[in-house]
């Protein structure tokens, strides 16, 4: 083996990491939304979350992606650790699936239908099919599809390059040598928990020991214990990536190590013992790339059975090793770790937005109570909902813009651009909410009094606020398309009352009922109440563009029937005569 064989390795390999890395995309952010919809339908049945992380796995082939992406969803209180455990199980064995793909490349043959299977007939075509995807794409869609047929691609030609170039190795005697040390059980281990490590994927340290495979100088004595090691290697990923979470989250990381490090040294143990009575006659035949293959999967199908019964003593061991469970803000969901699966953490992002959306509401509620009933304590509770508000509106935008820097789908890059637009909007409702709270303490302090009519008149202004806050909040939680229409009813009906409200304060002045001062503090009620309303409007016009792709921000607003006889019409007569001024 020469420089030239060093180099050819070395290109080999960065093609074979580069071509799983972006294939592992591709296929990550294609199946972002069905992940979501997935992991939507968990339940706590750890057979079905063995099944899950088994599937995902196989899918983005990488038990480190997947392990990541558990850690970020206990982290974020979408699943619980119980349910973590069951998936980082399955994925396990889902990550098996590549070293048997890997293994085609050993397929040799002269009939000409055998041949074809193996990855160097089929995969320059695949190139060419991804490459011209990805050139005339016409969708996101196409395109990612492109880019996984691609990097399948990339990382077989870099498989065969590394075989390639390591196959002047089978006469090298110090090479066999080296070999010889790793079937020493204790260094074979340490060897593939290193390298693992080093490249934090085990679907690719597989894969690199297959490729030395094909020299014929690895013995199954070797591959053995560089296997079961590789198992532990894969765990400095989840480990690293646990590093400022929760305690769930570093606890989900703690299951992952020491499910893989008790099931290796379990069966270690068994097999060492086996062979020293038995003396398996294969320990010292070369390894090929399919008695790789079906060495890791036995391995991995060993462990998970050995283990998945003592799911709860996992569980327990991690709580003793990381004490106390501590209460999570709901800020502290927006994990970055979620970030690698765009689709969820803008779903996550949303059920954020939520909860701000009901401090919001809250203060809005309890600033129109005080305009009756004055409470200088509430009017602190606004403020303080309001900066809380503003807390949201800055950590929510930056996590978003954070996720709009990631290569996203069209769907999720949409739904990015509208949450942002949806904070705004919910953030401006607050600044009203301390508005009103501003103008009620005035009203205190000053010891002005609004006439019996005035104030039956706002009564009825405020109570139709509080309705299209909560038909907003229902459009924007449920996609409810109904609750939109119901909105952009509800914002006419508003501005109708407004101009009602004002002509009618006008005409108390005129009438000496009322004075200047008050016609002032009156007006700025009315505009805060209207200018909700306004934003009320402005969040079922995203929801709505977000359910409809082609629509531009309030583009459906126009699109609305709203002739005597429509639906909307219907809805705007019924609110109407709801909220109607005696």
């Amino acid at each position: 083996m020469n420089i030239f064989d060093v180099l050819s390795l070395i290109g080999g390999l960065a093609l074979f990491l580069f071509g799983m890395n972006i294939m592992g995309d591709a296929l990550e952010k294609r199946a972002g939304n069905q992940l979501k919809n997935i992991l939507e339908k968990l339940t706590s049945n750890r057979f079905k979350g063995f099944l899950l992380g088994a599937g995902v796995t196989a899918i983005i082939q990488s038990s480190s992606a997947t392990t990541v992406m558990v850690v970020g969803f206990v982290n974020s209180g979408i699943m619980s650790l119980k349910q973590a455990i069951g998936i980082i199980m399955g994925a396990n064995v889902g990550t098996t699936i590549t070293a048997w793909i890997l293994s085609l490349t050993g397929i040799e043959s002269s009939n000409i239908w055998v041949s074809l299977l193996k990855p160097t007939s089929f995969t320059p075509i695949l190139a060419m099919i991804g490459l011209i995807m990805i050139m005339s794409k016409k969708n996101s869609k196409r395109a990612d599809t492109g880019m996984i047929l691609l990097g399948f691609a990339v990382l077989m030609f870099g498989m065969e390059q590394m075989s390639g170039s390591v196959s002047g190795l089978r006469d090298v005697p110090e090479f066999r040598n080296i070999l010889v040390m790793f079937s020493n059980p204790v260094l074979g281990v340490l060897a593939g928990a290193f390298l693992t490590a080093v490249i934090q994927s085990s679907s690719a340290s597989v894969g690199i020991l297959q490729a030395l495979a094909s020299t014929g100088a690895v013995t199954y004595g070797s591959a053995i214990p560089i296997i079961m090691g590789q198992n532990i290697g894969t765990c400095v990923t989840a480990i690293i990536s646990s590093f400022g979470a929760n305690k769930n989250a570093k606890r989900t990381a703690i299951v992952h190590l020491s499910f893989n490090i008790i099931g290796t040294a379990v069966w270690l143990a068994v097999f060492c013992l086996l062979n020293s009575i038995i003396q398996f006659p294969f320990i010292s035949d070369s390894a090929n790339q399919l008695g790789i293959a079906i060495v890791h999967t036995t391995f991995n199908i060993l462990c998970t059975l050995l283990l998945f019964p003592f799911a709860n003593q996992l569980e327990k061991l991690a709580c003793i090793i990381i004490k106390d469970a501590e209460k999570k803000e709901s800020l502290q969901l927006l994990d970055e770790r979620l970030m690698t699966t765009p689709a969820i953490a803008i779903d996550r992002c949303k059920k954020v937005v939520m909860e701000m959306f009901e401090k919001t509401i809250e203060g809005v509620s309890c600033a129109c109570d005080i305009l009756s009933e004055y409470d200088s304590k509430v009017i602190d509770k606004v403020k303080e909902y309001e900066e809380e508000v503003d807390k949201y509106e800055d950590k929510i935008g930056t996590y978003l813009v954070r996720i709009s820097t990631r290569d996203l789908s069209e769907s999720d890059s949409k739904s990015v651009s509208e949450l942002l637009h949806i904070i705004g909007d919910i953030e401006r409702i607050s600044d009203h909410s301390v508005g009103i709270a501003k103008s009620a303490e005035e009203i205190h302090d000053k010891k002005l009094h609004f006439s019996e009519n005035a104030r039956k008149e706002l009564k009825v202004l405020i109570n139709a606020v509080k309705d299209i806050l909560n038909q907003s909040q229902t459009a924007f939680e449920n996609n409810d398309m109904d609750a939109s229409l119901t909105v952009e009813a509800l914002e006419e009906v508003i501005d109708h009352l407004k101009h009602q409200l004002k002509k009618r304060h006008i005409d108390r002045l005129k009438n000496g009922k009322c004075t200047i001062e008050q016609g002032f503090i009156m007006t700025d009620i009315l505009t805060s109440l209207e200018r909700i309303s306004d934003h009320c409007s402005n969040i079922a016009g995203c929801v709505e563009e977000i359910d409809h792709d082609s629509l531009g921000l309030h583009a459906y607003s126009s699109e609305i029937d709203k002739n005597p006889g429509s639906k909307f019409y219907q809805v705007y007569t019924q609110n109407k005569d709801k909220y109607a001024i005696d």
